[in-house]
């Protein structure tokens, strides 16, 4: 799918048309996967960038990777304290 986009003039920030598509696209995959839209996964594809730049990409915009819930993360420590690594 295409989707054209207008950007006005003062919003282009001297960038040719290639790199403000890139940079909209990460924009966007890092919002979708920010709110839980997207895996990061789709969010690469989405961006057509590789894991690693994805991964830079969120730290640069201070965006968690991992979200483990306290009582997961508390369940998976308390297993691996025990030697039962089988929540793993």
């Amino acid at each position: 799918m295409q989707i054209v986009v207008t950007v006005p003039d003062q919003y282009a920030l001297d960038f040719p048309a290639n790199e403000l598509a890139r940079r909209l696209k990460i924009s966007a995959a890092l919002l979708l996967f920010r709110a839980g839209q997207f895996s990061a996964g789709a969010a690469c594809e989405f961006a057509g960038v590789d894991r690693y730049a994805f991964l830079e990409a969120c730290r640069q915009h201070c965006i968690d990777v991992i979200d483990y819930a306290p009582d997961e993360l508390e369940a998976d420590f308390a297993a691996l304290i025990k030697g039962n690594a089988a929540s793993c």
